[in-house]
């Protein structure tokens, strides 16, 4: 850490941008092995898993070499330092990208890392080990430990030559992590659970605003924690959006454009969800329990309609190819049922004008808003309010979360 801590920014930020190209450079196996590890379709391995850390490791690059690291106030010169040692421990559905949004941040900062990756997928953490090699970074700067999550996770987290301790994952797993931290006083930052609503205004372009939102969930197979997985629409409009989301659905075939889940536990606890809100009384409109292949864990992409704001469908983190589609009266309605989860990581909202759709955003209690299907911005920051996490992933506030700060007086 002293040694890597003390090299100019621009250095860094040379190192980076070699990472960045050594990423590129192993785009194709990357892909390949995110395909075979996770079972995501090939071309959503290629340009959003693959490719997208690609990027963000060259906007670390670029922000290595122009962050203020030194400002002056007054008579004071503050200073922000690295941190120190950051224990990075990332989850399996987005295998590359939370890798390298984790440790591209913190070598940019001037910290060193040990990664501890998921054990689903540990060959995709091998290439970019061999990705770190190819980039140049000095020997101990990046660290690759490969286990499972209670064993080298928590040993990681434990250590007291760790400074910060960077996890995405589950809330519960956060929860122990953050505590675990928080006995020895390190900085934490958790990107945790989500349970975002997707908001359909009246006005707002009802069949665009239904097929981008079963889009968003049927990606990567629902194994997004920021998908919007409650869809709300006013009750006008509500049994035409059931239908329409019926029919958008049926465009997403298992085994073609939706993948298979990562393995069996998690194919049978979405099934569980599944059959659990047959039982609270949500009405089946599309998918269902039954596996839809016999080969490999798919799980048939699956619509509610007549979703209840307190059933378990509606308030747990499914993490699977399943839309809940809820009615409401009046905006403020609206508003009560999107903000009542214990969770707060992403949604959307859609309007006849975007004016509207921002004013409603801003009353939102979560972390990022998608106005009227904006895009997603890999410089803007990602994170939750709530039991969604603590910090912020990409761009200069994902950079921020690995700096301390010094003040110097004159």
């Amino acid at each position: 850490f002293p040694g890597w801590a003390a090299t100019p920014p621009a250095e860094r930020a040379a190192r980076l941008s070699a990472l960045s190209d050594a990423l590129a450079a192993r785009k194709d196996a990357l892909a390949e092995t995110i395909t075979a590890e996770l079972g995501a379709p090939l071309p959503l391995s290629q340009t959003v898993h693959a490719g997208l850390p690609i990027l963000v490791a060259a906007s670390y690059a670029e922000l290595a070499a122009s962050y203020a690291f030194e400002e002056k106030i007054g008579t004071s010169t503050v200073l922000l330092e690295p941190v120190g040692v950051v224990g990075a421990i990332t989850p399996w559905n987005y295998p590359l990208h939370q890798i390298v949004a984790k440790v591209a941040p913190a070598l940019a900062a001037g910290c060193t890392v040990v990664l501890k990756p998921a054990e689903d997928t540990p060959l995709t953490a091998q290439l970019f080990a061999e990705a770190t090699e190819a980039a140049g970074l000095p020997p101990g700067v990046f660290n690759l430990v490969t286990g499972l999550g209670p064993v080298a996770g928590q040993a990681l987290a434990a250590h007291e030559g760790v400074d910060l301790v960077s996890f995405t994952g589950s809330t519960a797993v956060g929860r122990q992590i953050g505590a675990t931290a928080g006995g020895a006083v390190k900085r934490v930052a958790l990107e945790l659970g989500g349970k975002s609503a997707n908001v359909i205004l009246p006005g707002a372009d009802l069949a665009k605003a239904v097929n981008v939102g079963i889009a968003n969930v049927m990606s990567n197979s629902g194994q997004t924690c920021s998908a919007w997985t409650r869809m709300l629409v006013d009750a006008e409009r509500y049994e035409e959006a059931v239908t329409l989301a019926a029919e958008a659905v049926l465009k997403y075939v298992p085994g073609e454009r939706v993948g298979p889940l990562v393995n069996a536990k998690q194919q049978a606890r979405v099934r569980g969800y599944i059959q659990k809100g047959m039982e609270e009384g949500a009405r089946l409109v599309a998918g269902g329990p039954e596996a839809p292949l016999e080969t490999g864990y798919y799980v048939s992409p699956t619509v509610f309609a007549d979703v209840t704001p307190d059933m378990t469908i509606a308030q747990e983190e499914i993490f699977g190819p399943v839309v809940s589609i809820l009615r409401y009266e009046d905006a403020d309605d609206a508003l009560r049922i999107a903000n009542g989860t214990v969770y707060g990581l992403a949604g959307a909202v859609w309007a006849a004008d975007d004016e509207e759709a921002v004013a409603f955003a801003r009353r939102m209690e979560t972390g990022q808003v998608d106005i009227n299907g904006g895009r997603f911005n890999p410089l803007a920051p990602f994170g939750g309010y709530k039991q969604s996490g603590v910090g912020r992933e990409l761009g200069p506030h994902g950079l921020a979360e690995y700096l301390q700060t010094k003040s110097l007086q004159f």
